[in-house]
Formats: structure tokens, sequence, C-alpha cells
């Protein structure tokens, strides 16, 4: 069999036995993540891999935790936390209570970032705003919950959370340790749960969605289908955040109007026409 062929029969067997879509994401990607397990485990080939794995069930589990998106970040591109910042306070105007679904949120740091932003924000009231967040990655969502976050050489977590003046209220920071704690205040506003965005259906009733730097990774014809399945959770009305490096298919962009473009902030059956770049 050849090479191509063989990495084709290991994404199948992914897809069909471990329930990872990897038809709905982008080769080279797959590729990388593949590569990289062949590399721990000492693999060198995609036969000799694709053995490892049907017979390891460790294995199994290390390559879907590898194939789960988990690059995240405390308030990652603080231009875009000024517009959910904006977007909360226009929430907390209309609404008694705010409901914000955080898709595919890794190890949990995008939706504490919402909860701490909505205590930090004398505009927005914190004791109504609840924030779901969901992964497909079991291990990330362990991490999520437990809230505990550990610098190192290439990540700061103080410069992250420093789009908040006074973060320090917000988590307890163990020097010694190097590891920053949310607080319970900060972890009451959001529940975690699992759900796979490609295979699952769609929640009801949210304000807001956030999902961002997913799509990047998804095959431009899968991409409508998730989306759709967004838009199906939001209420009229409700806004989507994605990433600065996303967009909208056409053939879903008539569900969305655009609010803020280059934040990539849109808004579903918008009343108003009103466009701003």
């Amino acid at each position: 069999m050849s090479v191509d062929a063989t990495f084709a029969s290991l994404l199948e067997y992914v897809e069909a036995e471990l329930g990872f879509a990897t038809s709905h994401y982008n080769t080279s990607y797959l590729n990388r993540r593949v590569s990289s397990r062949m590399r721990r485990t000492g693999s060198d080939s995609y036969e000799e891999y694709f053995e490892l794995l049907r017979n390891e069930t460790a294995e199994q589990r290390a390559l879907l935790d590898s194939l789960s998106i988990n690059v995240t970040g405390f308030f990652r591109n603080p231009d875009v936390w000024e517009g959910i910042r904006d977007v909360l306070r226009r929430l907390t105007a209309e609404n008694e209570s705010i409901h914000v679904w955080s898709a595919a949120c890794a190890d949990g740091r995008e939706p504490y970032s919402l909860s701490m932003l909505a205590h930090d924000d004398d505009e927005i009231d914190a004791s109504n705003v609840h924030i779901l967040a969901t992964d497909i990655s079991e291990s990330a969502l362990e991490t999520a919950r437990s809230g505990t976050y550990t610098e190192s050489r290439t990540v700061d977590l103080g410069d992250q959370l420093a789009f908040l003046s006074e973060y320090e209220e917000y988590v307890d920071h163990d020097p010694a340790a190097q590891t920053y704690q949310v607080t319970s205040t900060v972890a009451e506003n959001v529940t975690f749960e699992r759900h796979d965005l490609i295979n699952d259906g769609p929640k009801s009733g949210f304000d807001l969605v956030i999902c961002r730097n997913l799509f990047i990774y998804i095959d431009n014809e899968h991409k409508q289908s998730m989306l759709e399945t967004i838009a199906r959770s939001l209420r009229s009305g409700g806004y989507l955040v994605i990433g600065k490096a996303e967009t909208i298919p056409p053939n879903v962009k008539s569900a969305f109007d655009v609010r803020k473009g280059r934040l990539r902030i849109y808004q579903r059956d918008a009343v108003s026409s009103e466009r701003t770049n």
C-alpha cells in the first residue's frame, strides 16, 4: 500500500472506529498531528504507526487529544475582547439574563476570560451572565474544570491576564509553583460539558456564541453545517464571534449580519442593517 493510501486508511479508521471526523479537517493539519504522534512513539512509517494505533488504546486516546485543537489563551487578541465587552454591555442593557456559549473552548481560558470580563466591568451584570463551555476533548475539559494553569518558558499568563488592570482579583497566583488558579467567583459563572460541533446537534437560546480559531482547520465544504448548527443555537439578534483569520462561507452569510467586520463579530437576524468595519 502506498504512503498516501496508508495515511488515508489511517484517517478512515480514526473516523469510523474512534469517532473523530477527520473528513472535515484540512489534510495538512491532520498530517502534522499524526506525524507528531509518530515521532513521539518512534514510528518510522504510517504503516508502523497504524499498526500501533489499532492495538494500543492509550495511543488512540493520545492521538484524539492531539487532533483536538487546544490552542488558546486568556484574552487572546485584546482588540476582539474590547468588541466582546461592547456586546456584553449591549446584552446587559437589553436582557435580564445573558446566555453565552464558548464552543471549542479548549482548556477553559476563553470562558474564564468571559467571566472575568463580566465581573470586571461595571456596565455588565455578572450575576446574570451564564456561560456554557464545550469541547470535544475530555482531557482539555478536565483541565478547564480544575481552573488551574501553569506558566512555562513560552507562556506568560500574567501578560495574558493583563488585559484586566486588576486581574489579581480573579486568579490566585502561586509564584513558587508558577500557577494561576481561577477564583470560585469566576468559576461559578461557567459550566463545562463535552460537545462535538461536527457531529452533535445545536443548542438553543444563546445570546452570544464564541467559536474562535476552529474553522481555519476545517475544510470549506464542512464549515457550512457547523455554522448552521451555531446559527440554530442563537436566538434572533444573538451574536457570533469567530477568529480574526476566519471567514463565513458565502452560502451561510445570509444568516448573519456583520457588526464589526475587522473583529469578526456578527449578529443573527439583526434588526438593524447598520454595518461597522
